[in-house]
């Protein structure tokens, strides 16, 4: 099969299933829900002339305060590419498991994985392009006028595709990991967690400046420089660091992926 065919069959597998969809509205109403919890508390704040209180002066920070939660429906996203494959299928249905069929259709394993992760990029990427300009766009109906600073457009745009790249490099080492587990369990689990509620990173910076180069440290102020965390890379070596982390777990996914029995 051509490279475009193989793609265009991930993209399409991908697409069939619910737990893609419901990474996806992770990523979109819950960036969604928090961004107006936070945008009501900043709104009164600010029309009762308590702007301490607020955390925020603008529409776009206060939306962006809730971007990080879009990591998680990145994570169910790169997970669910992989272990879909090797989830046994009900016994009305044979019990056999979707890798059989997807290495008798394309052999070349590696072929498989660079598919499924341009199909895991390209479905991220739709997912920040509706979530991140969707929960702008409320922080800024609810807050109106209130607003007492804003976000230039350029710095805007930046940490907007800054947000989307944090969210779609997660996605790939979610993948990659999820390559060395063949299950859905752990991965999900342990990257969850760590991007939602206990931060082993942001744990181990406080132990040594290294961890600052892991993955979701490095790239965190793509988002912006608005975190309250001390230390790390700037936006841009962090986007480095990140994408080589990206780059080198995948790499290593497609040697076990290729070497290792179905």
């Amino acid at each position: 099969m051509r490279a475009w065919s193989v793609f265009a069959a991930e993209l399409q597998k991908l697409s069939a299933l619910p737990a893609v969809w419901t990474g996806a509205a992770v990523a979109v109403l819950g960036a969604g829900a928090l961004t107006l919890l936070n945008a009501v508390g900043v709104r009164d704040a600010l029309l009762a002339g308590r702007p301490e209180d607020s955390g925020y002066g603008s529409a776009f920070d206060t939306a962006f305060a809730s971007m990080p939660i879009g990591t998680v429906g990145a994570v169910v996203i790169g997970v669910v590419a992989m272990s879909s494959e090797f989830t046994a299928n009900s016994p009305d249905a044979g019990g056999g498991r979707q890798i059989g069929t997807t290495l008798v259709a394309v052999p070349r394993r590696v072929g498989v994985l660079v598919a499924k992760a341009a199909a895991v990029v390209l479905l991220v990427l739709a997912t920040a392009a509706v979530a991140i300009p969707a929960s702008v766009t409320l922080a800024e109906a609810i807050i109106g006028d209130a607003a007492t600073s804003t976000v230039p457009a350029d710095e805007a745009v930046r940490r907007c595709l800054g947000a989307a790249l944090y969210w779609t490099l997660t996605a790939l080492l979610a993948l990659a990991v999820t390559v060395f587990t063949r299950s859905g369990v752990v991965p999900l689990l342990v990257l969850v967690v760590n991007s939602s509620l206990v931060s082993v990173s942001l744990l181990l910076t406080m132990l040594t400046p290294v961890a600052h180069w892991l993955p979701d440290m490095a790239g965190r102020r793509l988002f912006g420089d608005v975190d309250t965390v001390a230390g790390g890379l700037a936006a841009g070596p962090g986007a480095l660091v990140m994408t080589g982390w990206a780059l080198a777990l995948l790499v290593v996914a497609g040697a076990v992926f290729s070497r290792r029995d179905a």
